[in-house]
């Protein structure tokens, strides 16, 4: 893939981001409705359509359930399909992101990151994505508009690669990425439809010279042995993440792996984190170090497949470890992204790990709570032991 010589830097939200590549990709179907913070992102695609600037087949349906049953649907009959949805429009489609994923059927789906009722909430919090974390989907997290336009392009390359064949998730933060505009710089159209290639389905429902069977009813006998390949799968996926990243970055000088270190070499107290809050950790990870403090931020961008090797390997040399979380899996003894990070650890790196939740429900994480996870790991280093209790950053008392 040659380099991208035009710059086309323009201001976009993160969800006009999003629909751009979309309108690049330009997707045989898009099933999909409308759900805050979601919702401006279809309104722009859909402006796409109206104007013929897309080819693709817009399906209104009559409910996030309806969307992802046509996507199903459309991916099995062979084409090229991409839909969006958040929060409890993502709960709605529950039992059939199940069937998206265990029918190997590569749509991408973007995923506006917001909190999930009770009480109503339309703000952001990783709430929805995470309930969806054992789905079977790829999980790809964006820290600005900039990385949800280029995921978005990128997810297409992983989902539809012949050693994956899952469906991917592009997730971005609810009104703090999708609502707020941002200098983006777009590649050319050429570009994207080079990159991402025609779409070759491996089995299509409208191919009669090759019948085929979608969804059979799967007993005990063979049940598990069709597990099997979809396990096999997500192990691939992560070398296809970072083979795909490493040919976007050649053309656009723009790096995307399965992670992101960012002066964790060296540093004694690191903090992980997902999203946009990543850019607000950088900011903090800078001033700290301009004092002399020895810190860095460990950025995770593929939740699912979760990078654990790639974890180990950055966090060997810390003496804390602080995970920030998103979102609550009650009853466990921290969010979900802590519990991910200290089974990869487990019995491979000794280093103390303090979970926080923050951010609930849209609530704003300034730097100065980043600053207070640095501060409280001093005294997790010098106590050495993970502690039980998890923390809470930005909670009134």
């Amino acid at each position: 893939m040659k380099a991208v010589k035009e710059k086309i830097v323009t201001a976009l939200t993160g969800n006009d981001a999003v629909a751009e590549a979309m309108r690049q990709v330009n997707p045989d179907v898009v099933a999909a409705y409308p759900i805050t913070p979601q919702t401006e992102l279809m309104h722009k695609f859909a402006d796409y359509v109206a104007d013929g600037d897309v080819k693709t087949e817009f399906v209104l349906v009559e409910s996030e359930h309806s969307a992802m049953s046509a996507a199903v649907g459309a991916s099995a009959a062979g084409a090229r399909v991409m839909t969006a949805t958040s929060a409890n429009g993502l709960a709605l489609m529950w039992e059939i992101v199940y069937i998206a994923a265990s029918t190997r059927l590569p749509i991408v789906m973007g995923v506006v990151n917001r909190a999930l009722s009770a009480p109503i909430n339309i703000h952001c919090d990783h709430s929805d994505a995470m309930g969806a974390r054992d789905t079977g989907w790829i999980q790809l997290f964006s820290e600005n508009s900039q990385e949800a336009y280029d995921n978005a392009i990128q997810a297409v390359r992983i989902a539809e690669d012949r050693d994956v064949l899952l469906p991917v998730m592009n997730c971005l933060d609810g009104f703090i990425l999708s609502h707020t505009l941002e200098p983006v710089e777009l590649v050319p159209d050429k570009f994207v439809t080079d990159f991402i290639g025609e779409f070759q389905p491996v089995h299509n429902l409208l191919d009669t010279d090759n019948p085929t069977t979608f969804g059979a009813l799967d007993f005990h006998d063979y049940y598990f042995e069709h597990k099997i390949p979809q396990i096999e799968a997500m192990k691939r996926a992560p070398g296809v993440i970072e083979r795909v990243g490493a040919e976007f970055e050649k053309a656009t000088g723009r790096a995307y792996g399965l992670l992101e270190k960012y002066h964790t070499d060296h540093a004694e107290r690191i903090v992980i984190a997902m999203g946009s809050t990543c850019g607000t950790a950088k900011a903090v990870v800078d001033g700290l170090r301009e004092k002399g403090e020895k810190v860095g931020l460990l950025k995770i961008r593929s939740f699912r497949p979760f990078p654990y090797v790639q974890v180990r390997e950055a966090l060997a040399g810390a003496k804390a470890v602080g995970v920030l979380d998103r979102a609550v899996s009650f009853g466990s003894q921290g969010g979900p992204l802590a519990i991910e990070v200290r089974s990869a650890l487990y019995d491979n790196v000794k280093v103390p790990v303090k979970g926080y939740i923050y951010g609930l429900g849209g609530r704003d994480m300034p730097g100065e709570y980043v600053e207070q996870a640095f501060e409280e790991l001093k005294g997790v280093a010098a106590d050495s032991k993970s502690p039980d209790e998890i923390g809470f950053l930005g909670v009134r008392e």
